[in-house]
């Protein structure tokens, strides 16, 4: 096993033990909110009111404490639909509920507000936006998607988006000749086969996801390399199989073979025909693909 190999599957079993916890907050009482129509506003019944165990913790908010843990638990109930569009969120509830200071509610519902899930304006206060408004191309937010209600919809939008994105890519990446990046892909597929064989899920998916992304890119395309992080989540989310990547097994690990071997040899075509075996290579992906559309 090369030394790569054994560093990241090392490095995948190393399980995030936890959230910080959360110390002495600096408590003090809230100031009363300017008026606001408070009528439905949200109960917070089905709310964990214990941060420290919330157990799905998306990319954009590990390792971010009491600041990272809120963001996550008003993001799932925002995404699965148990904060409506519309809906009031008043700082000091949410402060009291969640037992956490003025300052981590209010950087929380700035990152929720750059994500499109909320909105604040003067004398009215921070609310719910609708779905419309969402950037559901943001890795959280598709996590969040992938766990709640609409998991359906998230797995057949993200699959026709993958179906979209990536043999291009992997035709564009075949004109880069760059040795370094060849062999680093390289290296993915060989931890994929050693930990297949070891049975180590975690350690395959991870290896995956960095083979896929990187290979977005070496395209060479800036606007597709921006949605480099959309494959990555895509990837990372266990809302069910969308592809072989995420079920390792033999056929999907040759299929990244054959990517590294068309790369290799600067056969676009060749490389963009192996993704998509790739891509169509669980029977569930079948019926999500977007099949040629006749004009």
């Amino acid at each position: 096993m090369s030394t790569l190999a054994h560093t990241m599957m090392t490095a995948a079993r190393s399980a995030d033990s936890g959230l910080a916890s959360p110390g002495e907050l600096d408590r003090y009482p809230y100031a009363e909110a300017p008026a606001v129509d408070r009528v439905g506003a949200p109960a917070w019944d089905g709310a964990d009111p214990e941060l420290g165990r919330v157990g799905r913790r998306a990319a954009g908010s590990r390792g971010r404490g009491l600041h990272g843990q809120l963001v996550q638990q008003l993001g799932q109930m925002i995404v699965s639909g148990d904060l409506g569009a519309d809906r009031p969120l008043v700082p000091e509830e949410i402060g009291q509920r969640f037992e956490v200071s003025r300052t981590v509610v209010r950087e929380s519902l700035r990152v929720l507000e750059a994500k499109g899930l909320v909105s604040a304006r003067p004398n009215v206060g921070t609310r719910v936006r609708p779905v419309s408004d969402w950037n559901l191309l943001d890795p959280d937010i598709i996590e969040w998607r992938a766990f709640g209600p609409q998991r359906d919809d998230q797995r057949r939008e993200l699959s026709e988006l993958r179906w979209t994105i990536e043999p291009l890519a992997a035709r564009l990446a075949a004109g880069h000749g760059r040795e370094d990046v060849q062999q680093r892909l390289a290296d993915m597929v060989e931890i994929m086969g050693h930990a297949m064989a070891q049975g180590d899920a975690l350690t395959f998916s991870r290896a995956d996801s960095e083979f896929h992304s990187l290979l977005i890119q070496v395209a060479s395309n800036r606007m597709l390399e921006h949605l480099s992080g959309i494959v990555s989540a895509a990837l990372q989310v266990s809302g069910g199989p969308v592809t072989g990547c995420e079920r390792p097994n033999e056929t999907a690990l040759a299929h990244h073979g054959r990517i590294c071997e068309a790369l290799a040899a600067g056969d676009g075509a060749a490389a963009e025909a192996a993704m998509r075996q790739l891509l169509t290579l669980h029977p569930e992906v079948e019926r999500v693909v977007p099949a040629p559309r006749e004009h």
